[in-house]
């Protein structure tokens, strides 16, 4: 499985971003797919999954704010940031969670100016 992720950028506090990221190969093994995020000195953190049977899950300093979804015809998750804060900075990370593995596309940076 491979995972591209798109959609990061430059904003300033209170506005939106989108972030995609699009799962090709096996992609048939896949049973969810997360965000995770990491800022500058602390631990990578889940910020939202969906499951294939549609559980939803968000960290609690994003309900409200983000959205996560998933287009199954275009092997695509996305998630839809609104009400964006400083405190949002940071470097985000699609993840697929697969039948033996997991898997990890590269970083977007996400940077919210205040």
């Amino acid at each position: 499985v491979q995972l591209q992720a798109s959609g990061g950028g430059l904003v300033q506090a209170g506005g939106s971003l989108r972030l995609s990221c699009k799962a090709s190969g096996m992609v048939f093994s896949i049973s969810a797919m997360s965000w995770f995020r990491q800022a500058p000195g602390k631990q990578r953190e889940v910020v939202a999954s969906i499951s294939n049977d549609g559980r939803i899950w968000y960290a609690n300093s994003v309900k409200g704010r983000f959205t996560i979804s998933i287009d199954n015809a275009k092997g695509t998750v996305y998630l839809q940031m609104n009400g964006l804060k400083p405190e949002d900075t940071a470097v985000y990370y699609c993840h697929a969670r697969g039948t033996s593995r997991d898997y990890w596309g590269k970083g977007t940076q996400v940077t919210v100016s205040s």
